[in-house]
Parts: structure tokens; C-alpha cells; sequence
């Protein structure tokens, strides 16, 4: 993508709250954007399981300084919620992490409003869905993923018609393969792709190794390998599950910090969602060139 987008300078307004009936914790947002340009397109991020709308600032900031909006709900699942596995409400948090999106796409002119009136300088018709790990599945949902039951049938849809694109960060892959504690503690962990129609980019590390499946980092590939066309993949040989350092710097989650690392994930999001937008196809198309030409350290496969 053009150098000077990332020199953008930016701003984040934090806390915001948005209507979420039935809740019993309020649904809390930040917002990052650039303090300039208008027909901005539109991020919602989720977050990754007990993170919260502060974190994964080294994505968001990049996005932001690219010309994207971000706004980041904390879900439930948060560590500031304090909600174990053991809560009687954790096997229907995955639902309410769903609806978290939901409500802010259905409130999203509120939220640009108290951000500081920046319901003037965005378009509506370009909005992604973009998250990390758990987040991803949450992400999936809205671009039209569901979830299987006990025997294996398909759920309910919870894609948004505002989501017409979006990018999936070590997305968790079939359920066939769960580990003991992960059908005990997570059996909605159990994804469908086959209806996820809409558009997205998957990213997966080739070193992610979950304790929750029995594969190894293919399982984050499902997504791509068994959602419909079009999607694209990014592969970092390298990557584990935070891929360098997604959520902060420093964080005890990162098992391979590499700041290049996360920039890479970052820039990536921004140029395969300036180009899916029809904004500027500079970034994606070069990258896929690098990629093509490069040594293996990243690969983009598209369908």
C-alpha cells in the first residue's frame, strides 16, 4: 500500500457504550481512526479469547493509519469480566460474542457519532469483519460460517448484511478433531464453512500447533481449504498463534515475537481489503508479486 497511509496520524476514543439488552455487562467499544479522509471503510474487530477492545493495538493502529475506521468491542470472555470456564455462562458466551458484532453494526452511526462525528467520513458499503482465534470464529459467523450441533447439523445463520468482507487470524478449523478438553469446555467449536460465501482472507502460522485440536497448523487453514470461493490465504511459515505479537508487545500470549512479523499481518488485512473494496490494488498485488518471488518465509493462495 502507498507508504504515506501508514503515516497517517490517528486517533482512539475509548469507552463508548452500545445498547446490548440482556447483556448483564455492558457492551463497551474503542474506536481508531485517521484524523483525516472521508468515505473511510470499516474494521470490527474481535478480539482473541479474555482480550479486550484494549489490545492488538499494533493491528489496529496500522489499520487505522492505512484509512480504515476500527472499532473493537470487549466481549464477555474478557479477563476484566473475570468469567471462568467453569461460569455457567461461558458455553453461551460464543453466542453473545456474535451478537456483541451484531449490535455494533446495528448501532455503528451512534458509536461514529460519539467518536468524535465521524458518521460524515464513512462509508456504510464497505464494512469488514476481521478477528483473532476465538474472534475469528466469531468474525466467521457474520461472514456465514455456523456453527454444527452434537450431530453435526448446521445452526443458525448470524451473518450481517452490512459485512461484506472480512479476514480470519488463525481461525480454529473442523471440530472432528477436538481434544477431550476442548468438547467438555468448547463444543461450539465446531465451524461450518460451506456457507461462508462471503469474501475473506484467511491467515494462518505454520508453527500454530492448538492444544484444543489433535492437527497440527493445518486445522487454521479449514476455513480457506473449505469456505467457498472467493478466498485467499496468507501462510507465515514461521507464525505461531499470535503470529509475532498481534495483541501488544511483550504480552505472556506471544511465543514468537517478531514485530515484522505482525506488521506483515497488518499491512496484509489492509491491502486484501483496500483491494476487495476496490479502493487501491497497489498493496495486494504487489504483495502477492513478493510473495511469488520470495523464499518461502510467506505464501498467498488465492480461489
Amino acid at each position: 500500500m502507498p507508504s504515506h497511509q501508514l503515516g497517517r496520524r490517528i486517533v482512539a476514543v475509548k469507552p463508548l457504550t452500545v445498547p446490548a439488552p440482556g447483556r448483564g455487562v455492558d457492551l463497551q467499544v474503542k474506536v481508531t481512526a485517521p484524523l483525516s479522509g472521508q468515505n473511510l471503510p470499516v474494521i470490527v474487530f474481535s478480539h482473541g479469547n479474555a482480550w479486550s477492545l484494549d489490545g492488538y493495538e499494533p493491528l489496529v493502529d496500522r489499520w487505522a493509519a492505512a484509512g480504515f475506521v476500527v472499532v473493537q468491542p470487549t466481549h464477555l470472555d474478557s479477563r476484566r469480566n473475570a468469567l471462568g470456564w467453569d461460569d455457567p455462562r461461558f458455553a453461551t458466551i460464543w453466542r453473545v460474542r456474535i451478537a456483541d458484532l451484531h449490535a455494533v453494526l446495528d448501532g455503528l452511526d451512534e458509536i461514529l457519532i460519539q467518536a468524535g462525528r465521524l458518521e460524515a467520513r464513512v462509508d456504510r458499503e464497505r464494512i469488514a469483519a476481521v478477528g483473532h482465534s476465538w474472534g475469528a470464529q466469531t468474525a466467521g459467523a457474520l461472514l456465514g460460517a455456523r456453527v454444527l450441533d452434537a450431530d453435526g447439523t448446521p445452526g443458525e445463520d448470524f451473518s450481517h448484511a452490512a459485512v461484506s468482507d472480512g479476514a480470519l487470524i488463525a481461525a480454529a478449523g473442523t471440530g472432528d478433531t477436538l481434544t477431550p478438553f476442548a468438547v467438555e469446555h468448547l463444543p461450539f467449536m465446531r465451524p461450518d464453512f460451506s456457507t461462508m460465501t462471503t469474501p475473506a482472507l484467511v491467515v494462518a502460522g505454520g508453527k500454530d500447533r492448538s492444544q484444543l485440536s489433535t492437527r497440527g497448523p493445518e486445522w487454521f487453514t479449514d476455513a480457506y481449504h473449505l469456505g467457498p470461493a472467493p478466498k485467499s490465504l496468507l501462510t507465515i511459515a514461521e507464525g505461531e498463534h499470535t503470529l509475532g505479537g498481534l495483541a501488544g508487545e511483550m504480552v505472556a500470549e506471544t511465543t514468537d515475537e517478531a514485530p515484522d512479523r505482525v506488521a506483515l499481518v497488518a499491512d496484509a488485512i489492509s491491502a486484501y481489503l483496500l483491494d476487495a473494496f476496490q479502493l487501491d490494488d497497489a498493496g495486494w498485488t504487489g504483495l502477492n508479486d513478493a510473495a511469488e518471488a520470495g523464499d518461502g518465509t510467506w505464501s498467498i493462495s488465492s480461489k
